[in-house]
């Protein structure tokens, strides 16, 4: 069984609209939701509540949904199937979290889908399917509980996708091991053309199965992103201290980026935070062995509002880790640490590269083109983790 924590497609909601198909009961036995019933979970004063045609009713802190049938029934969040049992609980006394809890390879169909496109090669998909398999069983028992986003594996519930489903079908029970024993199996979408040590990503020792190594399959899947240097005009805060009720309305002229890097600022102690310029962005020399730049240099000139008061403010990060500036501009646009050029030109700072992700393990879209060129995926994981076995850990389905 996996439990894994919805978050991707709701983020942090008050209520949930919930539509039943099929029967689930709770552990209470004087509770039962209606066979196609419709409802509505909300939290109030840091109760969870459930609303339904009769009128509203308090629930206990947890409450977890049991479907009479695992195969048959379906539980629709905002619209959107899920297989198995969900717990419902009261997170930081205002939102509402579902949990879903099902078997393995139901969850690994609602992952395959959401991790590569659905259409790709049997063969590329097999490949991704154990991948998530191996990586969702080193997983299970971990600290942090999995959720449904990047920081583990985008999982997007009940699948239709037909092609991936068989793809999860065929290669039941199997995974990716080293010695006899599961690995850790990374992937990002594109590593660039070059393949990354996990210990040049992740600092820790150096796998065997993660060598560095020239990817002629890789398509590189090149990418550009424009930071420019000044976001709102020189005037804003004083027009701002004489217009507060604009505050709202400041945004930068690169919206999605500044958001980011609002938050980023925000997280390092400040309140209510606008980005004025970015007077100084430089990508050192310094590079891996997979021609991946590792440090950087980045100011940011910001205004900030806490109690009435509005002032300025700078933060500078001088030949850091890139690790500590991606995360600022956004991993969707600083896609990859592989750079092939970096200038500043009057107004702006352009930055060009070439991959998504970290780079280390198996390339998504180099799988995709090796099972194009015919490689099966047992071709696929031997080239992405040199040295590894595919092994069938149970013939079918745990039920």
């Amino acid at each position: 069984m996996v439990s894994v924590k919805l978050v991707n497609f709701i983020d942090n909601p008050k209520k949930l609209h919930i539509q039943v198909q099929g029967e689930y009961r709770t552990l209470s036995p004087f509770f039962r939701l209606e066979k196609g019933g419709n409802y509505t979970l909300f939290v109030k004063k840091g109760k969870l509540y459930l609303k339904d045609k009769d009128g509203k009713h308090k629930l206990p802190d947890t409450i977890t949904l049991i479907p009479e049938s695992y195969e048959e029934n379906l539980l629709y969040i905002n619209d959107r199937p899920y297989q198995g049992a969900m717990e419902f609980t009261v997170e930081k006394g205002k939102y509402v979290r579902p949990v879903n809890q099902l078997l393995l390879e139901d969850y690994l169909k609602g992952v395959v889908p959401f991790e590569v496109f659905s259409t790709w090669n049997l063969e590329a998909l097999k490949a991704q399917s154990l991948a998530a398999r191996t990586y969702a069983l080193m997983h299970l028992n971990g600290e942090k509980q999995m959720n449904d986003t990047i920081q583990f594996q985008v999982y997007g519930g009940y699948s239709t996708f037909s092609k991936t489903n068989k793809a999860v079908e065929e290669t039941k029970g199997e995974i990716i091991t080293h010695n006899g024993r599961p690995i850790t199996a990374f992937y990002s979408a594109s590593n660039g053309g070059f393949t990354e040590s996990n210990a040049n990503v992740w600092g820790s020792k150096p796998i065997s199965y993660y060598p560095i190594k020239k990817d002629p399959y890789d398509p590189g899947r090149p990418w550009t992103f424009t930071l420019h240097k000044q976001q709102l005009p020189m005037d804003t805060f004083v027009w701002a201290w004489n217009a507060p009720d604009v505050w709202p309305h400041l945004q930068g002229k690169d919206k999605k980026m500044m958001k980011s890097m609002e938050s980023w600022v925000e997280n390092q102690g400040y309140q209510d935070v606008k980005i004025l310029a970015i007077p100084h962005f430089s990508i050192a020399d310094q590079k891996t062995a997979a021609h991946r730049s590792v440090r950087g240099s980045v100011t940011i000139t910001f205004m900030h509002r806490i109690l009435g008061m509005m002032m300025m403010d700078e933060i500078s990060l001088e030949n850091v880790p890139l690790s500590k500036i991606r995360p600022m501009i956004g991993g969707s646009i600083f896609k990859s640490y592989l750079i092939t050029s970096s200038e500043s030109t009057d107004d702006a700072y352009v930055v060009k590269g070439k991959g998504y992700g970290h780079g280390v393990g198996m390339s998504q879209w180099g799988a995709q083109k090796m099972a194009e060129a015919g490689k099966t995926y047992q071709e696929i994981l031997q080239f992405y983790f040199p040295g590894t076995d595919v092994t069938r850990i149970y013939e079918e389905a745990p039920k």
